[in-house]
């Protein structure tokens, strides 16, 4: 048996906090943020929001998209690196409030490529008999660790969710292919340095913003584009398919650069790479399956069509999935 993906949902928090609403808050522009990234507006939360609001929101429409119900799951899993808590793990609070009560859950570190990992997880679970339902979330409250006077992050992030189902298939239809890496010699281009054992809770730590996103933004572009490029033509070579054969590619929505050049690099047309980081900027974890639950909705993508996933995030971590819709 192999795995699909039956029902898809998303959810972003109605408050917009669009590039003019910053060029009041740290030295940018709308014209300097929409040249460099792409992006116009990003999703903030409300305080006293939690991840798992988010992620609970997107999975309820997922389930419903399935026809699936909560007590039907085995598996759930979260991709985040916003966490509700340290521990327990986000995801125990979403299966408490779904009521998903035979299902195990945990959490998946693996900041921008979370879903994928979560998403290769969950379908070695499925090939393997131990789980038939299982449901993968990308969900970030990226908004609370931000520093507001750093322009080169702070115009990058914002908060969502997506969510994804999935079920048992025939092999060759579903999910045709996974691949993830990653490589921690190159952990301090992208990070959040505290609190943690490295750098415990204190007052110094708070003062010296440690608890905030760090991002070396010119290196991290040129890995992205490599590993990025690389990774999903692995996954295609793995499955017997060519570039030609793809309906969509949906990658990570990190920037619009960094979309247009792993489109470039893979020598698709850009009318088969989907982009919706103008709208939500960088949800991390979220970006993809919000991307993939909005390209549905947009009628981007039908049944029997072949949709490349793609990202990269801190760790360095990286990962591509080719399925059939």
């Amino acid at each position: 048996m192999a795995s699909k993906i039956v029902g898809l949902g998303m959810y972003a928090p109605p408050k917009k906090l669009s590039n003019h609403d910053l060029e009041k808050m740290v030295e940018t522009s709308d014209s300097w943020i929409v040249e460099r990234t792409g992006i116009r507006f990003r999703r903030i939360s409300d305080p006293g929001t939690n991840n798992s609001d988010l992620a609970l929101a997107a999975s309820r429409k997922a389930l419903a998209d399935a026809g699936v119900r909560p007590e039907d799951l085995d598996l759930i899993l979260i991709g985040t690196c916003s966490p509700d808590m340290v521990i327990p793990s986000t995801a125990c609070f979403l299966q408490m409030k779904l009521g998903a009560s035979n299902a195990f859950a945990m959490d998946v570190i693996a900041a921008c490529s979370g879903f994928l990992y979560g998403l290769s997880v969950a379908d070695a679970f499925i090939r393997s008999g131990r789980a038939k339902k299982a449901l993968v979330v990308g969900s970030e409250v990226l908004s609370p660790l931000l520093d507001y006077t750093d322009r080169s992050t702070c115009i990058l992030f914002g908060d969502g969710a997506g969510a994804a189902v999935l079920t048992e298939c025939p092999e060759g239809d579903g999910i045709l292919s996974c691949h993830m890496q990653s490589d921690g010699n190159l952990w301090e281009l992208i990070q959040i340095p505290g609190p943690g054992t490295v750098n415990p809770l204190t007052p110094d730590m708070i003062s010296q913003k440690l608890h905030c996103l760090r991002m070396s933004g010119n290196e991290t572009f040129k890995h992205a584009v490599t590993k990025m490029g690389d990774v999903a033509m692995k996954v295609l070579a793995d499955a017997g398919y060519g570039v030609d054969d793809l309906a969509l590619v949906v990658p990570h929505q990190a920037n619009l650069r960094i979309i247009s050049a792993v489109g470039k690099r893979l020598g698709v047309t850009a009318e088969k790479v989907f982009v919706n980081v103008d709208k939500y900027g960088n949800t991390s974890a979220a970006s993809i399956p919000l991307a993939l639950a909005e390209a549905k909705a947009q009628n981007r993508i039908a049944s029997g069509d072949l949709v490349l996933l793609v990202a990269f995030g801190s760790g360095l971590t990286w990962g591509a999935v080719l399925m059939r819709m």
